[in-house]
């Protein structure tokens, strides 16, 4: 901590995904500059003053709580609903006719099923955009277009690290990538995973995300790794903002080797969803052992569609895809519909 604590206004905490959580003290220029961030992200997503949105996270004592208040500060109307209750969730859309909801991806989808079986038409709701965050996907070509065709609504992402601020990133009504909203906050870099060397930023470079706090007070971190591996594009974007922009393609935490090959499960299951309605586009990577690097096959857990049985070309098909796509080898193998955990917050790919 950098300044005296009778200047601390408030303490969050990070989640712990990758371990003990993190406290985060802000004084209340960081309160303020994680807002006015958190505002740009989500103000580029096109929602507008006036609309209502429905929000999902428990924020509570996490770094997202902030993000929230970015709602009010952009003119919306905020109803905050948590997460637990789906029904809950569907009853204020149904009731109080929002036009937003802010959910995970994997929520998202979870609300698709959780409709489909109780007859209750998304298509037809008020919703006309989704804002998700929280974990890779909502990026994700095959994975975003099912969840626009769901819901009848036009998906955009979100996206922040919880040790140096809450969306700092976001996307606009182009979906080209998510713009820098905290720039100026915070400078970006991209470095090569394994060997730490500075990997140049321009279209297309891939990388492990390095921040760096430029304003922060309290506890500014310099370099923090996030572990999170991305693609950046430096070149204006067609809606004329001029910010990096960067799509998450996958933790570090849980990218594998196969013979040489860097493996992100999350990158798995974008070419399994293209399968769908034969697969429901949920998967789980089973390694065989706790160990980064792998021995061909990889096992993955494909689920069916809703009613399809078990085919062997299928798997197959799968299997192939994946060769071409990813250049790895896997062992695919089709589990009925429903087996696979469901998530009203992230999903987890990988069973170690």
């Amino acid at each position: 901590m950098c300044v005296p604590p009778d200047q601390i206004v408030r303490i969050y905490s990070t989640s712990g995904t990758a371990g003990t959580p993190a406290y985060i003290p802000l004084t209340a220029s960081d309160l303020e500059n994680w807002v006015l961030g958190s505002s740009r992200s989500y103000g580029a997503s096109g929602i507008t003053s006036g609309q209502r949105i429905v929000s999902t996270y428990n924020a509570g004592p996490f770094v997202a709580g902030a993000a929230l208040a970015a709602f009010e500060r952009l003119g919306l109307l905020h109803i905050p609903v948590g997460i637990g209750s789906t029904e809950r969730l569907m009853r204020a859309v149904e009731l109080l006719r929002p036009e937003a909801v802010a959910l995970t991806p994997s929520y998202a989808a979870y609300a698709v099923e959780w409709a489909d079986e109780r007859g209750f038409d998304l298509r037809g709701s008020s919703v006309e955009h989704l804002l998700v965050a929280g974990e890779p996907g909502g990026g994700e070509p095959a994975f975003r277009t099912h969840l626009e065709r769901s819901w009848g609504a036009l998906v955009t992402e979100a996206m922040g690290v919880g040790d140096i601020g809450p969306s700092l990133f976001g996307e606009c009504e182009r979906k080209q990538g998510m713009h820098l909203g905290a720039r100026g906050f915070v400078h970006m870099e991209l470095i090569d995973h394994e060997t730490g060397a500075i990997v140049e930023m321009q279209d297309g470079a891939t990388g492990e995300l390095v921040l760096t706090h430029l304003c922060h007070r309290a506890a500014p971190l310099l370099r923090f790794r996030t572990r999170d591996h991305v693609r950046v594009w430096t070149s204006p974007c067609k809606c004329g903002r001029t910010s990096p922009r960067l799509r998450c393609i996958g933790r570090t935490d849980d990218m594998l080797i196969v013979r040489g090959v860097n493996v992100f499960p999350a990158a798995i299951r974008e070419v399994v969803s293209a399968f769908a309605p034969d697969v429901s586009g949920h998967i789980l990577v089973r390694p065989q052992t706790p160990a980064v690097k792998q021995d061909p096959p990889l096992p993955v857990a494909v689920e069916l569609g809703r009613g399809r049985a078990a085919d062997s070309s299928l798997a197959d098909a799968i299997r192939e895809r994946l060769r071409e796509v990813l250049i790895v080898q896997t062992r695919v193998d089709l589990v009925p519909w429903g087996s696979l955990e469901r998530s009203e917050y992230k999903s987890k790919l990988v069973e170690r």
